[in-house]
């Protein structure tokens, strides 16, 4: 795929597409503060390094990820769970860095979901080829907190089907600033990433990166 530099130099009028009931696209929200957001990534990624998790069952993750703020997500022998430090170096997670807070409160007050206060932030680095597959995100507490996805860097298919694995999943784009936001009826709806098509972004080259807010605890 030869990437259309265009789309994220003159983006998209922001606006919100509905995705599913309690579901949402809003659509360049996080264009603006794309820069703020990834020289954090990069300051993350400087105390707590990319890793590739392997599942329970002993797959590695072609995804690779780490986390900041009050818990981090990880996945081991042991099951799917969040920790308040990271495995690797024993040390709490990067705290969360305001501008994070900012916009994932803000992107879930426009969706529909206001006083979202997240404590966990998964950070995903996707590479062409990488892909995730269809899941649902119940490790967390309380079910009554939406997720806020932020999309940076390459575009991506997103999958978003129903609760059941089966249900038929809808294809949308996600470009560079892209926001999802789904919680209410929609929040155990299993979703994933297609493989992600090669291209060469103007901030994050070869990479998608993706800022996943939750609460855990």
């Amino acid at each position: 795929m030869t990437f259309d530099l265009f789309d994220d130099l003159l983006p998209e009028t922001p606006h919100t597409e509905p995705l599913a009931a309690g579901a949402v696209i809003l659509r360049a929200f996080a264009h603006a503060a794309a820069p703020a957001l990834l020289e954090a990534v990069a300051r993350i990624t400087a105390s707590a390094p990319w890793r590739h998790l392997v599942t329970p069952g002993g797959q590695r993750m072609s995804v690779a990820m780490t986390n900041c703020g009050s818990f981090g997500w990880v996945s081991d022998a042991r099951g799917y769970r969040y920790e308040p430090a990271d495995p690797l170096s024993g040390q709490p997670w990067p705290a969360m860095p305001e501008p994070f807070r900012t916009l994932a409160a803000e992107a879930a007050q426009a969706a529909g979901f206001a006083g979202f206060a997240p404590d966990a932030c998964l950070v995903n680095r996707y590479l062409p080829g990488t892909r995730l597959s269809l899941h649902q995100d119940r490790d967390e507490r309380d079910l009554r907190a939406p997720i806020v996805s932020v999309s940076l860097g390459l575009p991506a298919t997103f999958l978003f089907g129903g609760l059941q694995r089966t249900d038929r999943t809808a294809r949308v784009r996600l470009a560079h600033g892209d926001v999802v936001v789904w919680g209410g009826p929609s929040r155990l709806a299993y979703h994933g990433v297609a493989p992600l098509a090669d291209g060469d972004h103007p901030l994050c080259g070869h990479e998608r990166i993706n800022l996943t807010f939750r609460r855990a605890r």
